[in-house]
């Protein structure tokens, strides 16, 4: 062997390593990248191969089941090519056919192409799954994959995360995650009538199942006086001195959000609130000389053993009712529901779960809920509406159908 060949043959596995270390590392930022997306909550069901699909979404049009997307040949996406994959992440179109928008393709459209090539290689590295797909059960017309096409032409939108001019770095990747990766506006945004986000109200907040997904704009966080720490601590713990998530943003937390970097998760409350200064949010509320001794009486049978006389809460067990986020709302949705129908347990860590709230619809009249409501909203929040009798059972018929429609 020559010396020209030993140099060429060095130089082949110089580049042969170089090539593993760069699809190794690649791997690895498209697995922080797939759970920043929270691919593995919608894509594996209880019981089920991870990332073999089955999940049900229930829409106004039929229900839809999230796919097998792992190098499966077969059932996943081991067929796929890298545009294969592209396309399907930035518009929906899949080479089985277009997907429905349940696949959250209107906000990755955004992703980079260098995003997009981590998250391919991340996905052909996984362990394959035979788990088959569920056929999706549509009514007519929203069953004929074609007319997505159509939607999308309406509601697919060219977005562009450049740098905006005059935002800091930081910013500016938050920008850039929260609404990609995050796809936090897939929830917080209402639809319009064909059931595309509305860009014009851009996450102000909208139902989502038998929860409202709050309004989580800058104006309206600094309003209820959120600080920077308030935010971390949601999305990183799904708990902060302003309460707990509700709903699937549970399973968004313990899955995608809680596996924020630091860098990250502080470029998401900077985004946020629409600061790089560290925002110190509003003193807690709490109004004792409150003179509702109706509502006072329900509060200390119903509350106060869990969540304190004064509403103080107990530490990894119920949240503090002052200053309480879900309360502060101007849409009481949310706090009907958890009244009427309790929230169920929340587990995140040892040190950091919360117990099961009981639910007490059989227990209270709509004046008693009145009564409540007023109490609560009066004594930890802001907020100085009161409600009637016939706006508290219009909420609860509100909350009693969704809560319906969740278990069909």
């Amino acid at each position: 062997m020559n010396i020209k060949t030993l140099t060429c043959l060095i130089g082949t596995f110089g580049l042969t390593q170089h090539a593993i270390a760069n699809t190794n590392e690649q791997i690895e930022k498209g697995k922080y990248l797939a759970e920043m997306s929270d691919c593995y909550a919608c894509h594996t069901i209880e019981g089920g191969e991870p990332y073999g699909g089955g999940l049900p979404f229930v829409t106004p049009f039929g229900t839809v089941y999230s796919t097998n997307i792992t190098p499966n040949s077969d059932e996943g996406i081991g067929h796929y090519s890298y545009q294969d994959f592209y396309d399907a992440l930035h518009n929906g179109g899949a080479p089985g056919g277009h997907l429905y928008p349940a696949m959250p393709y209107t906000s990755f459209t955004g992703i980079n192409d260098d995003d997009t090539q981590a998250l391919f290689a991340y996905f052909q590295s996984i362990k394959p799954s035979s788990q088959p797909n569920k056929d999706n059960d549509m009514m007519f017309p929203a069953n004929l994959r074609f007319g997505l096409n159509a939607w999308d032409i309406l509601n697919l939108e060219d977005v562009d995360y450049s740098p905006v001019a005059g935002k800091s770095a930081e910013w500016n990747r938050g920008n850039y995650i929260v609404n990609t990766f995050g796809h936090c506006g897939e929830c917080h945004t209402p639809r319009n009538i064909m059931m595309g986000m509305d860009s014009e109200r851009h996450l102000q907040g909208a139902m989502i199942g038998s929860v409202f997904a709050p309004n989580i704009t800058p104006a309206y966080l600094n309003q209820q006086g959120w600080s920077t720490q308030d935010i971390k601590d949601m999305l990183l713990h799904g708990y902060s001195r302003k309460g707990t998530v509700v709903g699937e943003m549970y399973e968004a937390i313990f899955h995608s959000l809680s596996k924020f970097d630091e860098d990250d998760l502080n470029a998401a409350a900077i985004y946020l609130l629409d600061s790089d200064n560290n925002v110190e949010g509003k003193a807690l509320t709490f109004r004792p000389d409150n003179a509702q001794s109706e509502g006072r009486e329900l509060y200390q049978a119903f509350c106060a053993n869990c969540h304190g006389h004064e509403g103080q809460g107990k530490p990894n067990y119920a949240p503090s009712m002052q200053g309480n986020g879900t309360l502060s709302q101007d849409n009481h949705f949310n706090s009907v529901s958890a009244i009427l129908y309790g929230i169920k347990p929340q587990y995140y860590t040892p040190t950091n779960a919360f117990f099961t709230m009981p639910g007490y619809d059989k227990q209270l009249s709509d004046e008693d809920l009145m009564h409540l409501l007023n109490y609560l909203t009066a004594t930890y929040t802001e907020n100085s509406a009161q409600l009637s009798v016939e706006q508290t059972k219009e909420i609860r018929t509100s909350v009693m159908e969704s809560q319906e429609n969740a278990t069909h």
